[in-house]
């Protein structure tokens, strides 16, 4: 590709990252790894995430979808794929053609995979302990574990939850969801269901609450080299963690201005001396939100920090570089480190008011991913 943006996968990071936090998790019994690699791996590209995850040792993948789940058949990959909620009824032929495990939480589901004479689907049921999301209510998981057991079409290789606030250590939450999910699990038990997978942890669950890591953890953002929240970025070094994305373009246009000219739409930033102004063929239609000129952003060129001005555009963005000298062709960092700088996807998260999911999920698909 020739397009002057593009973004570098670091394949290598998630591999280590996959094998730091199996090594992380561990506990009594060994804890699988099953790697979350829905939304395009994140951004980062869901066959190669997926790769990585399993070269890391991971036991198996997460996706959001059957579509997710079929991409990764179709590249080849052969491991256990679960596919997180329920999905339209219209999709589930496709799923069980590509062997994809299933979510389950109300009984119309098992009823759905009767219709199409569905045989012994491995199938994962998710309980609702108060993220109030997706999930059947703890009164009602030993009627549907019944539900399941009885079916042809399905039997329960899984049950799990999902965490809300995993992240912040002080809320009492995620000992409240824990709490209601071992009730749950000890009422299966007692009418004897014994699946053979428990999960319960995310990123942060399987990081920072070994309580919560049973049998399988789920991470997703973590792999990514990306800490899930504030309140485990310190667990997160400690395990070493290495984002596995930067973000690149190059100066594609450099100009001089005077003192008191503005500039982009709507001539928002107006510059208080002369300066030069490089152009980066990167916009927001790229994953680079628009605002960031307006909340600190910077890009790195030359190994040195230079802030974004004026509104960003679709396509296009403008660094200012004072009397620095830059020439068209230089290497620009959005995303990861330039000699002794670095600014990650928490940076710009922190600056917008979001979260780092947001922003590595936002780079766009017309930002070429170069594996490295």
């Amino acid at each position: 590709m020739s397009r002057w943006a593009w973004a570098n996968v670091d394949a290598s990071a998630i591999e280590h990252n996959v094998r730091a936090l199996a090594d992380g998790s561990s506990s009594a019994w060994p804890v699988q790894v099953w790697a979350v690699v829905k939304a395009n791996g994140y951004g980062h590209g869901a066959v190669t995430a997926a790769r990585a995850a399993l070269a890391g040792g991971a036991s198996g993948l997460c996706v959001a979808l059957v579509q997710e789940g079929v991409q990764l058949r179709q590249a080849g990959i052969e491991a256990p794929i679960l596919v997180l909620s329920e999905q339209p009824h219209n999709e589930l032929p496709s799923a069980i053609e590509h062997g994809l495990r299933l979510t389950v939480y109300r009984p119309e589901y098992l009823a759905a995979l009767e219709a199409i004479d569905a045989t012994d689907v491995p199938v994962h049921m998710k309980i609702d302990t108060g993220m109030h999301r997706v999930g059947a209510r703890p009164a009602d998981a030993v009627a549907l574990a019944d539900a399941v057991s009885q079916s042809p079409a399905a039997w329960l290789e899984g049950v799990f939850t999902h965490l809300a606030v995993a992240d912040e250590l002080d809320d009492p939450f995620t000992r409240t969801q824990l709490d209601r999910f071992d009730a749950v699990l000890d009422d299966l038990s007692a009418t004897g269901h014994r699946p053979l997978l428990v999960h319960a942890a995310n990123s942060a669950g399987a990081i920072a609450h070994p309580r919560a890591r049973y049998s399988m953890v789920r991470p997703g953002i973590a792999i990514y080299g990306i800490s899930p929240g504030g309140g485990v970025d310190r667990m997160v070094e400690e395990l070493g963690l290495r984002p596995a994305m930067s973000l690149h373009a190059r100066v594609s246009m450099v100009k001089r201005v005077s003192a008191g000219d503005r500039i982009s739409y709507g001539l928002r930033h107006t510059f208080d001396a002369d300066t030069t102004v490089a152009t980066v063929p990167i916009g927001y239609a790229d994953g680079v939100p628009r605002r960031l000129w307006n909340c600190g952003g910077e890009v790195l060129i030359r190994g040195a920090r230079r802030p974004i001005v004026g509104v960003i555009t679709m396509d296009q963005l403008m660094v200012d570089i004072g009397d620095d000298i830059v020439e068209v062709g230089d290497d620009v960092v959005l995303l990861g480190h330039q000699g002794a700088e670095r600014i990650t996807a928490t940076e710009w998260a922190n600056a917008l008011g979001t979260i780092a999911y947001e922003i590595v999920c936002g780079i766009s698909a017309r930002v070429d991913r170069r594996v490295t």
